[in-house]
């Protein structure tokens, strides 16, 4: 008998009914509010966070954003009403083209994951899916009430929006690699930072 008959004979004696079952996967319970743990979550993968009471006071904190980076008072915005909505002021200049790489662009997120601090991009004619990739610094504002516990609360939420968007994209943090010489780099894919507002309103 050659090895391969061996291992086959082996295969065939085996009793399925005597191998255990894994026990399934439950994910941990969240503890306290979702958007303190998202917050947390997402400070520890390098995220910047900041808590604003209204949406009306998102123009205001990404001037203090781009200041506190000594970065150019120029904000990018995709084509979505919601933005142009918002009392803009505050000595900053608005843009509508695409960003480049030493740019800051902001984006609304329809959904986050509190257990991981991750971001969720959901993409339309309003949220092009190349927006998250191609800025120096993103500035990404979430409502606490679109903040849930996992991925799978997430999933059903798109479900019961019917259509499935054609294109989802989850972001914890900012882009990074370890590929070069196992050095973490930033940058290497998207941004080379990402400054979260969630607003409790």
């Amino acid at each position: 008998m050659n090895a391969r008959d061996e291992i086959l004979s082996v295969i065939r004696m085996r009793k399925a009914g005597t191998i255990a079952r894994a026990t399934r996967y439950r994910a941990a319970d969240i503890i306290g509010p979702l958007d303190q743990q998202f917050a947390a979550r997402a400070t520890s993968e390098a995220a910047e966070v900041r808590f604003l009471n209204r949406m009306e006071d998102v123009p205001a904190a990404i001037a203090d954003v781009l200041r506190t980076r000594n970065m150019a008072a120029t904000v990018y915005l995709p084509p979505d009403a919601r933005m142009d909505a918002l009392p803009w002021s505050a000595g900053l200049a608005i843009e509508h083209t695409p960003p480049g790489p030493n740019d800051a662009a902001l984006a609304f997120v329809p959904f986050a994951i509190a257990e991981t601090g991750t971001l969720v991009y959901v993409s339309a004619p309003d949220a092009p899916p190349s927006w998250h990739f191609r800025p120096g610094l993103e500035i990404a504002v979430i409502s606490a009430n679109n903040i849930l516990p996992q991925l799978e609360d997430v999933l059903t939420r798109l479900k019961k929006r019917g259509r499935f968007a054609s294109t989802v994209n989850l972001v914890t943090g900012p882009s990074r690699t370890g590929d070069i010489e196992q050095t973490l780099e930033l940058g290497a894919h998207g941004p080379k930072a990402l400054s979260i507002l969630i607003v409790k309103e």
